[in-house]
Parts: structure tokens; C-alpha cells; sequence
């Protein structure tokens, strides 16, 4: 067993940023280290000719380079995930209607075109924002919002959560996991050991009975399966698209 404490994937304090990551920043995480997506990026991202019938093959309306991760890339995905807030101008506005402001969202913005519309994203800490821009939009309008839901409130909950009232600086429980999922599966695309994927993620000393140890072996193997999952299709479940076909 080789020494891999100098290899990327093995400090965990290189993805403390996965803690904070929305279902579609964390789908993009999976997607981009799929090697046949890196593949076709590499082929067909400066060809506009085929470049879009690809990007739906991934679930997308454009390719997006997958050397950057979540903090710095745009994936314009298809649409249908209930956290994107869609904004229209206000037709019938009562006298203290909400207006847009681009300036008065907190946190880092990003406005891009997604292939069909503009799209808006805010992010600060624990939170991220997205919005769907209709046209006609212009910054002191009334603005009226609509966002997907599955019944049940749904949709009024994805309002919500794209308010700065819900943001959440502390992660969740659930974050950790998909941490270590990401760290495991980087691990494992290196071509480390089961072992040295559990010493990347638990530490030496954790992994010091290892023979004896079963029930880390299999915590670490689950994480690598769960991460092979999710790179070959099962993010299409963290961006809440359909599978293709």
C-alpha cells in the first residue's frame, strides 16, 4: 500500500465547501467527475453545432467545463427542480408589492443566460438562492414569484427557502455524508485501495484493525458505491430531472 497522503483527494479540508452545497450544486459535483461527461466536454464544448444535443444526453442545456466545481461553475440544468423561484413582473400589483432588486438579495450574485432565459444565483453562507428571470424584468418592479412543488405546500416551501430568512449556516447531518461520498469516489477514480480510502476519510489510526474492522470496511465501501451511483446517473435525482430516454 503506496503512500497517498500527498494525493488531492486525501485532505478533507479540501471539501468542507461540499457542506454547504444545495441538490443541484452537489448533482453537478457528481456529474463532473463522470469520466464519459469529462469525454464529451473535451470533444464537442467548442462545437455549438453539437454541443446542446449532448449537454441533454447529461441532463443539461449547455455543456459547463467540469474542471470547476460548484463555487465557481454555472450548470444550466433543465428545468423542474422546485428550488428554482421563477419571477414575473407583477400585472396587477397591490400598493406594497414586493419589488425586484437584484442588490438587496445577501450574499455573492451571479447572473448568466442558461441557454433560454436569464437565470440569477445568491449565494452566501449555508444558503443559495436561484431564480429564474422572466423577460420584461427590470430591477424596482413589482415582481410576483411561482416556484414547482409536489403538492402538500411544496412549492410555498421552495419560496421560502429561497429567502434570506432560511438561510442555514450550520449544515446539515446529511452534509457530512455527502462529504465523505465525494471524497471516497475521487479516492477510488485515483485508483486507491478500500483501505486507503478509509484512511483518507477516518484517519490512520481508525484504520489500524482493519482486518478486524469490518464494520468500517463496509461504512467506506458503501460510501464508494453510493458515490459510483451518483456519479453514473443517480445525480439526476439531486437536480430533480428525468432519466434520459
Amino acid at each position: 500500500m503506496g503512500d497517498r497522503s500527498a494525493e488531492s483527494w486525501y485532505p478533507t479540508a479540501a471539501y468542507l465547501y461540499v457542506l454547504h452545497l444545495d441538490g443541484l450544486a452537489l448533482a453537478w459535483e457528481y456529474l463532473r467527475r463522470h469520466p464519459g461527461y469529462r469525454l464529451d466536454w473535451l470533444r464537442h464544448h467548442h462545437r455549438p453545432a453539437t454541443a446542446r444535443q449532448v449537454a441533454q444526453r447529461w441532463g443539461l442545456r449547455l455543456l459547463e467545463d467540469p474542471g470547476l466545481d460548484a463555487r465557481d461553475a454555472h450548470p444550466a440544468w433543465e428545468p423542474g427542480h422546485p428550488a428554482v423561484v421563477q419571477l414575473y413582473p407583477d400585472a396587477d400589483p397591490p400598493r406594497d408589492a414586493a419589488t425586484f432588486s437584484v442588490w438587496s438579495l445577501p450574499g455573492h450574485k451571479q447572473l448568466l443566460h442558461d441557454g433560454k432565459g436569464l437565470a440569477l444565483i445568491a449565494r452566501s453562507l449555508g444558503h443559495c438562492a436561484r431564480f429564474a428571470l422572466a423577460p420584461g424584468l427590470e430591477d424596482g418592479m413589482a415582481v410576483a414569484y411561482a416556484c414547482r412543488g409536489s403538492g402538500g405546500g411544496g412549492g410555498a416551501a421552495s419560496a421560502r427557502s429561497a429567502t434570506p430568512a432560511a438561510a442555514r449556516p450550520r449544515p446539515a447531518p446529511s452534509a457530512l455524508m455527502e462529504l465523505h461520498t465525494l471524497q471516497a469516489l475521487d479516492a477510488t477514480l485515483a485508483g486507491a485501495s478500500l483501505r486507503e480510502v478509509a484512511e483518507g476519510l477516518f484517519g490512520v489510526d481508525a484504520t489500524a484493525d482493519w482486518y478486524t474492522n469490518g464494520g468500517l470496511r463496509s461504512k467506506t465501501r458503501r460510501l464508494v458505491r453510493r458515490g459510483d451511483a451518483l456519479m453514473r446517473g443517480g445525480y439526476r435525482r439531486l437536480a430533480r430531472i428525468p432519466p434520459p430516454g
